[in-house]
């Protein structure tokens, strides 16, 4: 299993905004991804502008395809002017 982690920074006026992007983000890669198995969105209690995304795929292919999907492109698109920073890492699932 392939995880990935993503933590955003996005600015403070766009957070509501961003939220509701995330969500709809993580259900079209859940009900449209035949091998997103996990995508968990989790909000920081103290700071609404700090997001953690984690995600399992079946393997780096399933998450190549996820970033190539035209729903990811959208999302990527449409939250790009509220981000302000952006770390994503890799896993491998032991």
């Amino acid at each position: 299993m392939f995880v990935v982690t993503v933590i955003f920074e996005v600015k403070a006026d766009s957070a509501g905004a961003f939220r509701t992007a995330v969500l709809e983000q993580a259900h079209n890669s859940l009900t449209k991804e035949e091998s997103c198995s996990r995508f968990d969105v989790c909000f920081d209690p103290e700071r609404e502008d700090r997001i953690f995304l984690y995600e399992i795929y079946d393997d780096r292919a399933a998450f190549d395809r996820h970033l190539a999907s035209a729903h990811f492109a959208d999302f990527d698109r449409r939250v790009a002017p509220w981000v302000v920073n952006k770390t994503v890492e890799t896993w491998v699932l032991g």
